[in-house]
């Protein structure tokens, strides 16, 4: 019997109790009590994608005459509520669920039917919202559709966002020059535009690479319902579809080349994963350097100052931290690590079906929201707000004995070695130790050990 506070719904397993303000209908009980296993929600942008697919396999059928007009605008209404992102609290199912998201795709049919009912029409959540689909293509086909989506609409943007930051920052300090540094070892001097340079070249990669991943990206398993072959699905549902979707979200969306492949594994999504992996690195790179750069302030290398954003120490008075690159650093490990259980789902495609699509889900769009919100966290709170120790570069490239390299071709690599070794020792300036040991006066000697034109390669 059902309490004041449950009302009684039924599946092809018989009556369940269900929250009586719940949209969600057995099929979703059953989940919420087979699968507390972690907490994590299915994110927002897959179920409004999902959504976005109910909406138009809605459309698509009442084209179609598979169900009747009334009953297919009723869901469409109630999917496009979904999908602009209302009703986010009746998608309440653990992320480690069954393996191919029947779940989920089962809780957003049955809120969608509820919803239709509420609005008067009556609608099944399998016959009628389901119609022509299965989870085996509806979940894949969310997959990479929103993916698609937060790719467009959400991490493109931000590294672009990201290499215009850096593109400023090089032409307000790029003159600058500094101090190179192999193996952490003073080298041969750089302006702070090359080195901001490679950073902004490794984001515009990144960008490159993700846009690569779009063509498959775009290609949806709808259509493929069970097991690849369509069965119960209009011949061209999985053509109506992607063209509504393609109108509707701007992407160039169409049915996938080969359902069997579609359903059975993952591969755009671990490729997909991949770059995202190398994004991480990139990042990782980069706030890994400016880390170093404004390490000090006193006895590190101290060229840059990034911003002070809040106290560094619950002990120590007055010591910052450089708390955006530890952020970003910490969600690029996040990223590297997401990355390597998408790997492993990817190849749990057994025959007809991959059954680990909910966890890839998850991490997949994890890794795109956390770089997306780095990119930009990065941009706007580190590297637009630093400022260049200007004196501190000219002392250390003064100093810098690593110059003599520019006169190798001149004294030979031994002799120049020499003069290294000496200035290091007695910590003296590369020029007083030249003038000692060559034939060249003082004037020369400027010329020849300028850090302004050594960082054009010159030699001679």
């Amino acid at each position: 019997m059902a309490s004041t506070r449950n009302r009684l719904e039924h599946d092809s397993m018989g009556e369940l109790a269900v929250p009586v303000a719940a949209l969600w209908g057995a099929q979703t009980q059953r989940a919420i009590q087979n699968f507390q296993l972690s907490g994590l929600r299915m994110p927002a942008a897959f179920i409004q994608s999902l959504g976005l697919i109910k909406w138009a396999a809605a459309r698509a059928n009442g084209e179609l005459q598979v169900i009747d007009s009334d009953k297919a605008q009723a869901i469409e209404t109630a999917a496009l509520a979904i999908a602009a992102g209302e009703h986010l609290d009746q998608f309440p199912l653990d992320v480690f669920q069954t393996g191919s998201g029947t779940s989920t795709n089962m809780n957003v049919n049955e809120v969608i039917a509820h919803l239709a009912g509420l609005a008067g029409v009556a609608v099944h959540a399998n016959d009628e919202v389901n119609a022509g689909q299965s989870s085996n293509d509806v979940i894949p086909a969310a997959i990479h559709l929103s993916a698609a989506l937060q790719l467009a609409q959400k991490l493109l943007p931000a590294l672009q966002h990201l290499v215009d930051a850096i593109a400023r920052k090089r032409a307000e300090v790029g003159a600058q020059v500094k101090t190179g540094r192999t193996h952490l070892m003073d080298a041969m001097p750089v302006t702070l535009d090359q080195e901001l340079s490679g950073w902004q070249v490794q984001i515009e990669q990144a960008m490159e690479r993700l846009r690569s991943c779009l063509p498959r990206l775009q290609q949806l398993a709808l259509g493929g319902t069970a097991v690849g072959t369509g069965i119960n699905a209009h011949p061209q549902l999985a053509a109506r579809v992607t063209q509504l979707l393609s109108e509707r979200t701007g992407l160039s969306l169409r049915a996938h080349d080969n359902y069997f492949s579609a359903l059975s594994s993952q591969d755009t999504a671990v490729e997909l994963s991949g770059q995202l992996r190398t994004l991480a690195v990139s990042l990782m790179k980069i706030v890994n350097d400016l880390r170093w750069m404004n390490s000090g302030p006193l006895s590190g290398l101290s060229e840059i100052a990034l911003p002070a954003l809040q106290p560094g120490s619950s002990i120590m008075p007055g010591k910052v931290n450089p708390v955006i690159p530890e952020a970003v650093a910490m969600i690029a490990a996040q990223v590297m690590g997401n990355d390597q259980t998408i790997a492993i789902a990817g190849q749990s495609g057994n025959f007809q079906l991959n059954v680990m699509l909910p966890v890839i889900a998850y991490n997949l769009l994890q890794s795109i929201e956390l770089l997306s919100n780095a990119s930009r966290s990065l941009a706007d709170q580190a590297i637009a707000g630093f400022t260049v120790n200007t004196q501190r570069l000219e002392r250390d490239l003064a100093r810098n004995p690593i110059l003599i390299t520019a006169l190798n071709k001149l004294i030979g690599y031994e002799q120049a070695a020499k003069i290294a070794k000496q200035a290091y020792a007695e910590q003296r300036p590369i020029i007083e130790v030249a003038l000692e040991h060559t034939a060249f006066n003082r004037e020369q000697l400027q010329q020849l050990l300028d850090p302004q034109r050594l960082t054009g390669g010159g030699t001679s």
